[in-house]
């Protein structure tokens, strides 16, 4: 894959922890196989996504929900507690999602989920501050509550018979410490929002969050192999042809949104890489 050059990113940037970014947290199909994902890089350790018990894992959905905090806490400051407020209403509206009593509860379920979630680092992670590899757990919020509204407040919602079952709320959440560390300490990539919202395609969002990464790590043109880039994404079809009927919309998506000047499969002796 080869990049266009860097364009200057004046508005609603989304600032990320790069060593998260880097590695594979949320389901991108609909698979019922979510016991946990294992993720082996080639420079050794293994990472671990362990859904709460009763759980799934976090899937596309939450990937939007997970990088609307993130811009939110940018766009708060940082705040040096992780604290970040915001009606349920105004953060659907935010990643372009209805607003009804279903994506409500949608909302709520992520948010639960992003806490509860279990990241596992096995000499994987990197903790910019330490400057060495995570060797423990951690989770992306240390902490979710939310408050029904107060019934006086309730009542400008009466023109919206569908939220019947399942009233507006305030959501007060913390980001993690050590994706606070991160981000606190310079190791970070930054997205565009209106280009990660541009991207209709779950897969593109995260190639894009995986694209940044690269950059900002100098690369011009990405050259990985096509069943370590499922891995890394992560995608459960492990088939070449499969993979490629994934992809190759995502890819079409970035190129389109120009965000991308070249993407390519071609095989070498029995491997297939994606460049």
């Amino acid at each position: 894959m080869t990049f266009v050059a860097r364009r200057r990113i004046t508005t609603r940037a989304i600032v990320l922890d790069r060593s998260l970014e880097s590695l594979p947290i949320f389901r991108l199909s609909d698979s019922a196989e979510d016991t946990a994902i294992s993720f082996s890089p080639e420079s050794g350790g293994r990472w671990r996504v362990l859904p709460s018990p009763g759980d799934r894992l976090p899937g596309t959905f939450d990937q939007d929900v997970y990088i609307e905090l993130l811009h939110r806490y940018h766009e708060a400051g940082a705040p040096e507690d992780g604290v970040i407020s915001f009606t349920l209403h105004a953060f659907l509206r935010s990643i372009g999602r209805r607003v009804d009593g279903r994506t409500y509860e949608q909302l709520r379920s992520a948010l639960t989920r992003l806490e509860r979630t279990i990241l596992e680092s096995s000499g994987v992670y990197v903790a910019a501050r330490e400057g060495q590899p995570l060797e423990g757990r951690f989770t992306i919020l240390s902490s979710v509550s939310i408050a029904r509204r107060r019934l006086a407040e309730r009542e400008q919602f009466t023109l919206f018979p569908v939220l019947t079952a399942s009233e507006p709320g305030d959501a007060r959440v913390t980001i993690g410490p050590v994706i606070r560390s991160n981000i606190a300490a310079g190791h970070t990539v930054t997205l565009s929002a209106i280009h990660y919202l541009s991207l209709t395609n779950p897969v593109a969002r995260r190639l894009y969050r995986l694209l940044e990464v690269a950059r900002e790590e100098g690369m011009v043109t990405w050259r990985v192999p096509l069943a370590s880039l499922a891995e890394q994404l992560p995608l459960t079809q492990r088939y070449p042809s499969h993979l490629q009927r994934v992809l190759q919309p995502a890819h079409e998506m970035l190129l389109a949104a120009g965000l991308l000047r070249d993407a390519t499969f071609r095989q070498v002796s029995r491997d297939w890489m994606v460049n």
